[in-house]
């Protein structure tokens, strides 16, 4: 028997152990970010559960999860998920129509100043937005006083006016998203739809939106999710006049309203996580399937 055929049965174990070892690296390298996250988002993440569960007098039940679905906090839940779901739409469609002008427009100096200017605009948020938009649009801002919006209706701090101020911040924050996805179509796939006689809103029916669904779906869920947990921008803007779950976290907390009620906002913060956690569940494989298309 020659050294080479007893050899060569062992090289093929060595190439499978090489991923083995590559794996376990990998696993030790990432175990200090598991380490922070669990750290940073587990334990806060426990304590929230347990003071949701405790119920008054000691013990464990779930009347707080019961009422944090009734009455006040159900209606504030409800018009989170409203307000979160009609501004996530509308950012998602003006974020779309702004990125597609830019992806399309041949002034790479254009590309640069919108995208530059959503990265700053997408984290423009709290106290300084609500600001602006009270100096700008507020009972005496300057367009509100130079346009007459006043004399036909126009107030700020309502439902519609929290809407426009969080679209402010949301339309950036789509165009940052769709946007690799829209520079991931490729030219080829139009070349060869209307060379096949196809007009450009059947290349946008059949191929461009159908490939962009999965981002416009994911960019959809992750708009939603920042304005469902978005806070100081109506506490600063519209204060109790809009019922949302975050608003009614703080007073519970604070005792505005009722005195001893914080783990009843243990308990809205759980459902606000729970939520969160639904909004990713979907985002993850949308994002997936995106990038496996345009990759």
């Amino acid at each position: 028997m020659t050294p080479h055929s007893v050899t060569a049965p062992a090289r093929p174990a060595r190439a499978a152990r090489r991923p083995r070892r590559a794996r376990r690296v990998g696993w030790l390298a990432a175990l200090p970010l598991f380490l922070v996250v669990a750290l940073a988002f587990g334990l806060p993440a426990l304590a929230m559960a347990d003071g949701a569960l405790t119920v008054a007098g000691g013990g464990y039940g779930l009347d707080n999860l019961t009422r944090s679905v009734d009455g006040a906090y159900r209606t504030a839940l409800l018009g989170s998920v409203k307000l979160a779901a009609l501004t996530a739409a509308a950012g998602t469609l003006f974020g779309l129509l702004l990125a597609h002008a830019v992806a399309t427009s041949r002034s790479r100096a254009l590309r640069e100043a919108v995208l530059t200017a959503s990265g700053v605009l997408a984290n423009f948020g709290g106290v300084p937005l609500a600001f602006a938009f009270v100096a700008t649009l507020g009972n005496a801002g300057v367009l509100t006083t130079r346009l007459g919006l006043a004399d036909h209706g126009w107030s700020l701090y309502g439902f519609w006016g929290l809407a426009l101020t969080y679209v402010y911040f949301l339309v950036p924050l789509m165009v940052l998203t769709v946007a690799p996805a829209l520079d991931g179509l490729r030219v080829q796939w139009r070349e060869a739809a209307h060379d096949n006689g196809a007009t450009t809103w059947q290349y946008w029916r059949h191929v461009g939106i159908p490939v962009l669904m999965p981002s416009l779906l994911g960019g959809f869920v992750l708009l939603f999710g920042s304005a469902f947990a978005a806070y100081a921008t109506a506490a600063a803007m519209v204060g109790s006049s809009v019922p949302l779950v975050t608003l009614q976290i703080a007073d519970a907390l604070s005792g505005n309203v009722l005195v001893g009620q914080e783990n009843v906002a243990l308990a809205l913060s759980l459902d606000m996580v729970v939520v969160a956690a639904l909004v990713m569940a979907v985002h993850l494989p949308l994002q997936r399937r995106s990038t496996r298309w345009l990759a």
